[in-house]
């Protein structure tokens, strides 16, 4: 046990980015256990639970600051329970060389969404029913991607609300931390099902995620994010060449 404690303080540190951003930590976890060797299974298992972790915290805290649409909320995640039992089944059947190009990806839209963020406040909107289809159908591949990748979701769940629903950013990073707590809780579900997770690895890494969770939303409030946005990008875009570098010595191309 003693020479995996080092997953505590990354679940630390990936909790209060993931709290801030709303995002979740699992874009800075998975990376950082898939390049020490874990299997993409096994990165994304261990991953849920420190998203999981880390929504509990960052939801009540966000709670006490009356910052969570509760309503949006609870409907938008109850819709990601689908996608996840499906991301889940799937992420068992990945070739490692694949999912760390699928995953580069995801780390190059994450960056460019954190980088972004301020500038895609939206004005209220009248919410049609075309955007309504267009949110069920968001919901169920934001769970799908959560429990394949172990990232929660919110790459999609807060653009969501903030350009196509008019919410205010602020109200939107601790609303996508509501819905991150029923994708990450199914997704955790499923994989321990399938027989996915180290316990002891996702426990210390869940133990971190918690405490920054609440760190992070604390923070959150009068942190200067634009320092925060380029030094975040910035070590997801490095984090995104080393998957697509890791991909190439593993023979995808």
């Amino acid at each position: 046990m003693i020479d995996q404690l080092w997953l505590i303080p990354l679940g630390f540190a990936a909790g209060v980015l993931g709290s801030m951003i709303g995002l979740g930590g699992g874009i800075i976890v998975v990376p950082i256990l898939t390049f020490f060797g874990f299997s993409p299974t096994l990165a994304a298992s261990n991953s849920l639970f420190a998203a999981f972790s880390n929504a509990i915290a960052s939801t009540i805290s966000y709670s006490r600051q009356k910052r969570i649409e509760y309503s949006l909320g609870v409907k938008l995640g109850l819709l990601t329970i689908p996608g996840t039992v499906l991301g889940a089944y799937v992420s068992s059947d990945v070739a490692p060389e694949i999912f760390k190009v699928l995953f580069g990806f995801v780390l190059i839209a994450s960056a460019i969404y954190i980088f972004m963020r301020k500038k895609i406040e939206g004005k209220q909107v009248n919410l049609s029913k075309q955007m309504m289809v267009f949110a069920v159908g968001a919901s169920f591949f934001a769970g799908t991607i959560s429990a394949f990748f172990g990232i929660g979701g919110g790459i999609i769940f807060v653009p969501l609300m903030v350009v196509g629903m008019g919410m205010a950013m602020k109200k939107a990073a601790p609303t996508s931390q509501l819905i991150l707590l029923f994708a990450s809780f199914s997704g955790v579900a499923v994989h321990t099902i399938l027989g996915h997770s180290d316990f002891l690895q996702a426990g210390l890494l869940a133990s971190g995620s918690f405490v920054g969770g609440l760190v992070g939303a604390r923070l959150s409030i009068d942190i200067k994010e634009r320092y925060l946005q380029i030094l975040v990008s910035v070590v997801i875009i490095a984090a995104a060449i080393k998957m697509f570098f890791d991909s190439l010595t593993d023979g995808f191309f």
